[in-house]
């Protein structure tokens, strides 16, 4: 199977000539795409061999019923037998990459280091964009506790921020689920990636503990910043946040048309949302799916019956918190990561999974004056997949 290179490029290549100061480049990359990769760090790590092809398949033996044994034996009666058996996961590699284009003279008479400053930002672009393809994965789960004890994302109000109380909710339901703890020190915890705006809520609590209270004697994960009821928790930029994907409004009056206009300059979500046939959204009250898009000129086709719409009506999607009642807007719902040993794994192909530089100096059939110098940033496998949906839980709140 061909492998799948999601690249991002400015030009063509130029021959694969490297610079004798690669490994110095390769170090100061490594720095910077590390500091992402905060939610890479708890998973369980696999690796397929080379020429076992880019799909690995993890497993779990089904546990059987401790019921069936409480009767106890019959004499001399043999009880039925049971059947084993097992559920599995299947988690298929990718290659990540990008790479900028560096001329002859920039390199000569920048005042910066241009070499440097390459590696340093697609460190991060590429280390930021594995953590992302691992968070997504990891917020791609079915446990799901709402704040508030709401029961949808979209029933969410200003009040149902982050609490001692959730994190007590969620560690009673991962022990409940037999989640297997993290030991450090010879001490159980969970861990819980947490946003920005979800520790300022939680640090107003007088028991949230500081990390700076128990660091002494302990190793810390790159991010923690303290710990509360048996449970660990690291500060992520990137956390998940469930965003409001499309709230625009028609742009003017149709009659039994099955397409509009949207009024207002288009979103890179819109644009992106609005391309996939069969999304649902809202225009007013009622309902619509998408039949087609034309981005350029901002039209919608939608697959429902001919209708009337008014201008400024207001289109928007009911995907993030619960809608304000005139304006319909949404706000952002934070998906806080708590979660026991094993929950998910990641996975490379023969232990390619960390992040390199490859640089071709100038001088190729194609650069025939010596004037080009590329600088790439690649992962060549990479994956990311939950292996047990009752270990990672998702705690869905509004923040302040």
């Amino acid at each position: 199977m061909p492998t799948n290179y999601n690249t991002q490029t400015t030009a063509n290549t130029a021959a694969p000539q490297t610079y004798l100061n690669k490994t110095y480049y390769d170090k100061n990359l490594l720095v910077n795409a590390k500091t992402q990769l905060k939610h890479a760090q708890f998973g369980q790590k696999r690796t397929i061999p080379n020429g076992a092809g880019d799909n690995v398949e993890f497993r779990r033996w089904t546990l059987f019923d401790p019921k069936k044994v409480i009767p106890g034996l019959v004499e001399g009666v043999t009880p039925d037998g049971q059947s084993l058996a097992q559920s599995h996961v299947l988690a298929q590699c990718k290659a990540y990459g990008a790479f900028v284009e560096v001329s002859d003279w920039l390199k000569r008479t920048s005042y910066d280091n241009v070499m440097t400053g390459s590696t340093d930002i697609l460190g991060e672009q590429v280390g930021t964009a594995l953590d992302w393809i691992t968070r997504d994965a990891m917020a791609g789960g079915t446990t799901i506790q709402y704040a508030g004890g709401r029961t949808a994302r979209n029933l969410l109000e200003g009040t149902d921020k982050l609490t001692t109380l959730e994190i007590r909710k969620a560690v009673r339901t991962l022990k409940k689920n037999k989640a297997r703890p993290f030991k450090r020190n010879g001490k159980d915890y969970f861990i819980a990636i947490v946003s920005p705006d979800s520790v300022y809520d939680l640090q107003s609590d007088t028991m949230w503990q500081d990390v700076s209270k128990y660091q002494y004697g302990e190793q810390i994960f790159s991010g923690e910043i303290g710990k509360l009821f048996g449970v660990i928790f690291v500060e992520s930029t990137e956390a998940k946040v469930f965003k409001q994907t499309v709230l625009n409004k028609v742009n003017a009056n149709t009659s039994s048309s099955q397409k509009f206009v949207l009024k207002n300059a288009l979103t890179e979500d819109e644009i992106e949302y609005f391309s996939v046939v069969g999304n649902k959204f809202n225009i007013g009250s009622s309902e619509y799916t998408v039949a087609a898009f034309d981005a350029a000129n901002k039209e919608v086709t939608f697959s429902e019956s001919a209708t009337s719409l008014t201008a400024d009506a207001i289109v928007w999607t009911d995907d993030a918190a619960k809608p304000d009642g005139s304006t319909k807007a949404e706000a952002d719902v934070h998906g806080t990561l708590v979660f026991g040993e094993d929950a998910y794994g990641v996975v490379d192909i023969g232990g390619s999974g960390n992040i390199h530089t490859i640089i071709h100096s100038e001088g190729s059939t194609t650069d025939p004056l010596d004037q080009r110098i590329t600088v790439a940033c690649k992962c060549d496998s990479y994956a990311a997949v939950i292996l047990n949906e009752d270990w990672m839980l998702r705690i869905e709140h509004v923040v302040s």
